[in-house]
């Protein structure tokens, strides 16, 4: 009796466990393409080099709905049911697939649509520079330059994107759950 119980639990784990998955891949690849879409309608407008606090709140806002419209499915499929792990894990997954669909565009992106993107971003991190603070050395440029173009690595930015992506998956899916949470106790 108690192999049968544990069977029909594992199943229910199981079943539980594919809309999760599915749920994150579906909503994770609508999130990867509104990121690309988002992207390549700055790069058609000409702002790709000063993207300001407007751009980055477009892509957050688009990537919190689609997080919640994904968590909101995942209830739908579960019967109404929806616990705070389960949104973790389905917002946290969409905004992985999300974000490694956006690292690989980004890697397109500056490798052949734009090669001249991190030479350029540097360049424009220079001015400003020099407009915000005219006394500096050209020791301090060179310094703060070296250091910026550290950052602007390929392995160095993926990660950077990567680990961002999932910070803020966590932030919304968490958001999201604590409104939507429904257990079988309720």
């Amino acid at each position: 009796m108690k192999y049968i119980c544990l069977n029909l639990k594992l199943k229910q784990m199981e079943d539980q466990q594919k809309p999760t998955n599915k749920t994150a891949l579906h909503y994770g690849i609508i999130l990867g393409i509104v990121s690309v879409l988002i992207s390549v309608i700055i790069y058609a407008l000409g702002m790709q080099y000063d993207q300001d606090w407007k751009t980055g709140t477009i892509s957050f806002l688009a990537m919190a709905v689609v997080i919640f419209l994904g968590i909101k499915k995942f209830k739908e499929l579960n019967g109404g049911f929806l616990s705070l792990g389960q949104a973790l894990k389905t917002g946290i997954g969409i905004a992985l697939i999300g974000g490694i669909i956006s690292i690989i565009y980004s890697y397109v992106f500056m490798n052949f649509i734009e090669p001249d993107f991190i030479a350029n971003t540097m360049a424009g991190a220079e001015e400003k520079m020099l407009e915000r603070n005219p006394n500096m050395t050209d020791e301090q440029i060179e310094q703060a330059l070296s250091f910026s173009e550290k950052l602007m690595s390929p392995g160095i930015m993926i990660s950077i994107g990567l680990v961002w992506s999932i910070f803020l998956g966590f932030v919304i899916s968490l958001i999201s759950g604590l409104i939507l949470k429904k257990t079988e106790d309720q």
